[in-house]
């Protein structure tokens, strides 16, 4: 006797199955309950949010970026007074947070990568104070590290009438770092746009010589000639703009230098801190990455001849960089982040700037919203140009 097969009927007439006992309609049912659910969460919230802003007489909105700000702010890229508005306040607070981000990342990159390498090396002594550094700046919370270098500039360094001088126009002191610039000329207008144009002749030339020595096996000397080209494209620009010499030297007035470009106590300690904190995680994940390459990479490359600064530059590193770019993204992501902490020191970056706004103003709710969109575009930047560097460097399969 032939059999029936399960959810047939003798005709081969599908049964009708229950909707509970159908997993496609139950997880559609599950899946509008869940939003419906959500939905009703939101308009309680918001609802109940713009009851209470209401009910105490609170404005919303963002009509008050348009009025006077009515604080002054001690650091700025660009220029501001008491006078501006709320929205021009809140774009040099952003500026600022860009500008310790940006530098703090470069800065960080370089000293996690020399710490990570310094890590694995044969002397001893160099490996452990690799070693102790880790960790040591990994242990401290980062907090009490800028409180240590906000400390450091202000209970250590005189003041400015006893400033410590270095090097002939730079002056340490606890009103932080002052130290001599040219002065204000067209040429230098042209020497940026001559080194521009040779970090583009740079990276085509560095292109170049990979395609060239894959192909005829004779290497090329990169870097000597890069070199040659960022210095040499500025120096003739500058040689023939004229050969400007004038500098704008810092000059003590009273109780503080005036002239040149003067960097605060507060930015100094929010960068070392920031740097030489995440600086320890990244050299971790550059000394995961290297020891990720087999040593037999290395063995190769020395019965190639290879000298050991090409074998890290030319075998080692393009292979860990595979393995240290997402950990290496993720730190670059808290440095960015952290760098919110800057309100405990009293640096004006864009949360302290925004805090001062919602205490003036009372918009809560959107400065709070500001603030998270703005660190949130950081940080899909950040991830969005990692992302991309990533896929440049991943192994492809032949």
């Amino acid at each position: 006797m032939q059999e029936i097969s399960t959810g047939t009927t003798a005709n081969n007439i599908p049964e009708k199955v229950p909707f509970f006992n159908d997993p496609a309609k139950r997880s559609i049912l599950f899946q509008l309950c869940v939003m419906l659910i959500l939905v009703l969460l939101g308009y309680y919230l918001i609802s109940n949010t713009i009851e209470n802003l209401e009910r105490q007489a609170i404005a919303t909105g963002l009509g008050f970026l348009e009025k006077e700000s009515s604080f002054e702010i001690g650091e700025s890229l660009i220029s501001y007074s008491a006078a501006d508005t709320y929205a021009r306040a809140l774009m040099v607070g952003v500026l600022n947070t860009l500008i310790v981000s940006f530098i703090g990342i470069i800065l960080t990159v370089i000293l996690g990568t020399f710490i990570g390498v310094a890590r694995l090396s044969t002397n001893w002594l160099v490996s452990r104070l690799a070693a102790v550094y880790i960790e040591v700046f990994q242990n401290i919370p980062i907090l009490l590290q800028l409180f240590f270098w906000y400390a450091f500039f202000y209970e250590f360094l005189p003041s400015p009438r006893q400033a410590l001088s270095p090097v002939t126009g730079i002056f340490l002191s606890n009103r932080g770092m002052v130290f001599a610039v040219p002065q204000s000329h067209p040429a230098y207008k042209y020497i940026a746009v001559a080194f521009l144009a040779g970090c583009v002749l740079a990276y085509l030339l560095r292109r170049w010589a990979r395609k060239r020595q894959e192909t005829t096996g004779k290497p090329f000397p990169v870097f000597r000639v890069c070199v040659g080209i960022l210095i040499g494209l500025p120096v003739i620009t500058w040689w023939l703009a004229g050969a400007p010499t004038a500098m704008d030297v810092p000059v003590l007035v009273g109780f503080n230098f005036t002239g040149g470009v003067n960097i605060s106590p507060e930015f100094t300690a929010l960068l070392l801190g920031l740097v030489f904190y995440t600086a320890a995680f990244v050299a971790e994940a550059v000394r995961a990455g290297i020891q990720s390459v087999s040593h037999g990479q290395t063995e190769a490359a020395m019965s190639m001849g290879l000298k050991p600064g090409q074998i890290l530059n030319l075998v080692i590193l393009p292979q860990a960089l595979r393995v240290i770019i997402p950990p290496l993204t993720s730190q670059m992501l808290n440095l960015t982040k952290n760098s919110s902490l800057a309100v405990a020191i009293g640096y004006p970056d864009f949360v302290s700037v925004a805090g001062t706004a919602i205490n003036q103003t009372g918009q809560a709710i959107e400065g709070i919203a500001m603030m998270m969109v703005v660190y949130l575009f950081f940080s899909l930047s950040t991830s969005a140009f990692m992302n991309w560097y990533n896929k440049r460097v991943a192994l492809v399969e032949r």
